[in-house]
């Protein structure tokens, strides 16, 4: 989880003056397997690279890397215009959750071109065999964690690609510089962005080739190349008078409507025209052939390509539109660069529009006046890309719905039907209505719209996922494994055993005395380590308290979309609502960069309503991100240092000795919070791991039973990322939950210790020290695409998570035995990396 940063050289010719945010992946290995670690112990030279490697990641951990600069790779590619092939593509990030911006690629065979990069479009890629390492430009139509909130964890990923990183263009309105600011809290020397800010006044070094008689006002020209020509329309109202207008809060001030441009294929070539005017054949044929104007061999005249070549196919024209509210919309209207493609233009000739893909939202989209809008389009296929109910049903990321699906059949009680397969029926009502004025289609999930070759031009669903429902998945399953029907029979039975041997087996148990189905349950949204993988998102844990309200430990990039896989969208809405307080535990990228999101929709849902800011504790760099962050969007928190909720510190608290201090208020509230929510204590405390990085505890108050006697409050410990320290064994005395991070197998113990994290066995010996009751093992490197190596002799009260498993507090006493049903239901999985883009070496923070 550590990357060596260093500031890159870049020629002048190459970037612009604006600004450049550089970083660099470590120049170890990208990726190993248990065969080369085997190898590794015969060999005393790769013995000394691990002690190098942990050498350095101490001192990346306390910020003293010295490294130099390196050169970082562009991607140089020949461009072809007219053979190229090119096509848009719906990229379905947050169809099926309703969480974040679908993302729209642009592609030729030499360049990639997306537009818009919500939290999961690198799980995404990786899901559909999309190789992020080919993207060379990323637009974003609006700056906010709706359209940027995955831009992050992409750029950390591409800075890690190949034995020097890319760098990848990212063009936005001048918000974008924000977005920037707030990066630079958490990843020294900024992420691997050449970062592009426009207005209206800006002048791009990457118009090459500029043909354009007329300079309009409200055109920005951004690339004008032998490929494509890409300008942009600024949306900002001036004023907003709609009080209607629900989204006006949800969004940037600035939108970007972007114009996408093919050049024009030129006729064919007639020599004999050229013979006639008295050209050999030569060179200056194929100038012709390429635009140029050559003199006549034979005669004193000059000879132009339309003089010897066929009529002309004009350039496919694509337009992206995001259009928030119906302020913005008002400002289409009055955008004189725009009269130049509707069909009723009164003077001139129009150039045709051939697609036109609405990222606007339904509210604004069943405007009459924006449909007649539309229609000046004539001929153009409307794609519309905002967010529909009717695609809730179907799964974005099939591959971890499968995993879902299979793990429900095998044990519903750990793994519930997502929340999409469940009975409520999605409501449809904020649906697209039908449009009678133009041609339209509702997007989906890998819809194409091909330009070149000028034969396929128009849509192509051939690409579009076949849905696969829960039977089919699971008539798939028993015939993979016949025995498995019996497991999840046996594993049924688990729940009829006697209850009480296993409640009173332990003394720390006596905390579940009495539990109930309404008391705690423990939701693993994220479970995987360092990037978003097929099967496992990175570090999130949902902490349910069901009516007195919930908390969230760690918030990766993907948390809300997860929550909504769990919960429904309703349900997920209803538990961001009742969040008490989020808790961080060290500044790494795939531990929080999903925080913005989740605030945010906190914000939005809460509006007009009585509440207090949501408590965020984190590590001191966290606040720096939060507060150059706030600049874009308002996140409606309050923030508290983990270092102010240690247990000396805590105690300080309650001894008034630091109540003049900025905190006191804040931490005044987070106990009122807590109490509210049947907690005694949420202490912080350092580990082993990064500057800053801190494990948690979480202790219940106690209860009175029947009798009147005391229970115990019950106790949650979650490690975050750590090598085994005494820290965590003293604070885990006793728990009733250990959550531990097993980032590794035992075989690759060497680099846990280079990476301060721990094997499967430290984590389970942490366990046994502290007399944990039970141990739940996660943040899996993504080597172990499914299921981690582990030995289960030694796993009496521990299980491996998965994302979405849901452990009630009141079936802790089966947890253990479910393991060996697990791991039956994988045995024919291989511990395989299924992308070469997803590269455990590549690591998301400082």
């Amino acid at each position: 989880m550590n990357t060596i940063f260093s500031k890159i050289p870049i020629k002048k010719s190459v970037l612009s003056s604006y600004p450049l945010f550089t970083c660099l992946s470590s120049n170890k290995p990208h990726s190993y397997n248990s065969k080369s670690f085997s190898s590794l112990k015969q060999s005393d030279t790769k013995e000394s690279s691990l002690m190098k490697m942990k050498d350095e990641s101490k001192k990346r951990a306390e910020c003293k890397d010295k490294s130099g600069p390196k050169d970082q790779k562009s991607k140089s590619r020949r461009l072809n215009p007219v053979n190229t092939t090119s096509y848009v593509q719906i990229l379905g990030t947050g169809m099926d959750t309703q969480d974040t911006s679908p993302s729209v690629l642009l592609f030729f065979d030499n360049m990639r071109i997306v537009f818009n990069a919500g939290e999961g479009l690198q799980r995404f890629c990786t899901e559909h065999k999309i190789k992020m390492s080919k993207i060379d430009h990323i637009f974003l139509s609006r700056v906010c964690s709706e359209t940027a909130g995955g831009l992050p964890g992409l750029l950390l990923t591409l800075a890690g690609t190949g034995e020097k990183g890319l760098y990848v263009n990212v063009w936005g309105p001048s918000d974008l510089k924000y977005f920037v600011d707030a990066m630079k809290s958490f990843v020294p020397n900024a992420a691997t962005v050449h970062t592009r800010c426009f207005d209206a006044s800006f002048k791009s070094d990457m118009v090459l080739v500029d043909t354009d008689t007329e300079n309009v006002s409200d055109q920005i020209k951004l690339i004008h190349d032998k490929v494509v020509k890409i300008s942009a329309v600024l949306l900002q109202p001036e004023t907003r008078t709609r009080k209607e207008d629900e989204f006006a809060i949800k969004c940037s001030d600035v939108s970007v409507l972007y114009v996408c441009e093919l050049p024009e294929i030129r006729g064919k070539f007639d020599p004999d025209k050229a013979k006639a005017l008295g050209l050999k054949p030569g060179p200056k044929y194929r100038e012709l052939q390429e635009g140029i104007s050559v003199k006549s061999d034979l005669q004193d005249i000059m000879v132009h390509p339309d003089d010897v070549l066929g009529p002309s196919i004009p350039g496919p024209i694509v337009l992206l539109v995001d259009c928030p509210t119906l302020s913005h919309f008002q400002k289409i209207l009055s955008t004189h660069y725009l009269e130049n493609y509707y069909a009723d233009k009164a003077e001139g000739k129009h150039k045709i529009v051939n697609c036109v893909i609405h990222l606007s939202p339904s509210s604004v989209v069943n405007s009459s006046d924006y449909q007649k809008w539309m229609s000046r389009f004539c001929g153009a296929e409307h794609i519309l890309a905002g967010h529909q109910k009717k695609n809730i049903e179907i799964s974005v990321l099939q591959s971890s719905a499968r995993v879902a699906a299979r793990l429900n059949y095998l044990c519903p009680q750990f793994f519930p039907a997502p929340g999409f397969w469940s009975p409520e029926q999605p409501n449809r009502s904020n649906d697209v209505s039908d449009l009678n004025f133009c041609k339209t289609v509702s997007a989906e999930n890998l819809l194409k719209f091909h330009l070149r070759p000028y034969a396929q031009l128009g849509l192509d669903r051939s690409c579009i996922p076949i849905k696969a429902g829960p039977e089919e998945i699971i008539n798939d399953l028993i015939s993979e494994i016949p025995e498995i029907s019996d497991a999840a029979k046996h594993v049924s039975q688990l729940w009829e055993g006697d209850e009480e041997l296993w409640v009173n087996q332990n003394v720390v148990s006596r905390c579940l005395k009495n539990i109930t189905r309404e008391n705690v349950e423990i939701v693993l949204l994220g479970t995987g380590s360092s990037q978003p993988s097929k099967y496992r998102n990175v570090s999130s844990i949902f902490i349910n308290l069901f009516s007195k309200g919930s908390l969230l430990l760690d918030c990766g990039e993907g948390t809300l979309g997860q929550l909504k896989r769990r919960f429904g969208i309703q349900g997920a809405d209803n538990a961001v609502k009742r969040l008490k307080c989020i808790w961080i535990s060290h500044i790494h990228a795939d531990h929080h960069t999903g925080l913005a999101r989740i605030l945010i929709l906190r914000r939005d849902l809460l509006k007009g309503l009585p509440h207090e800011p949501l408590i965020v504790i984190g590590p001191e760099q966290l606040k720096g991100f939060l507060d150059a962050y706030e600049k874009l969007e308002d996140l409606d928190m309050q923030f508290l240092d983990c270092s102010l909720t240690t247990q000396t510190s805590l105690a300080s608290f309650e001894s008034n000795y630091n109540n003049r201090l900025n905190s006191y208020p804040i931490l005044k509230n987070l106990k009122n919070v807590i109490g509210d929510a049947g907690l005694e204590n949420v202490i912080s405390f350092r580990v082993e791991h990064c500057k800053e990085a801190f494990g948690v505890v979480l202790k219940g108050t106690d209860r009175i039973d029947s009798d009147g006697g005391v229970i115990p409050g019950w106790k949650i410990v979650y490690s975050g990322d750590t090598r085994p320290c005494s820290a965590l064994v003293e604070a885990s005395r006793g728990a009733t939950v250990l959550i531990h991070e097993a980032t590794f197998e035992d075989a690759l113990e060497k680099e846990a210790t280079a990476k301060n994290h721990s094997t499967t066995s430290e984590a389970i010996e942490t366990g046994n020290a502290a007399g944990a009751y039970r141990i739940i093992l996660t943040h899996f490197s993504q080597r172990y695409p499914k299921i981690p190596v582990f030995d289960e002799s030694h796993m009496h009260k521990t299980c491996i998570a998965f994302d979405m498993m849901s452990v009630n507090f009141a079936d802790l006493h089966v947890l253990p035995r479910v393991l060996p049903y697990l791991k039956l239901l994988f045995k024919n999985e291989t511990n395989v990396d299924e992308c070469e883009d997803v590269e455990d070496a590549v690591t998301l923070a400082a």
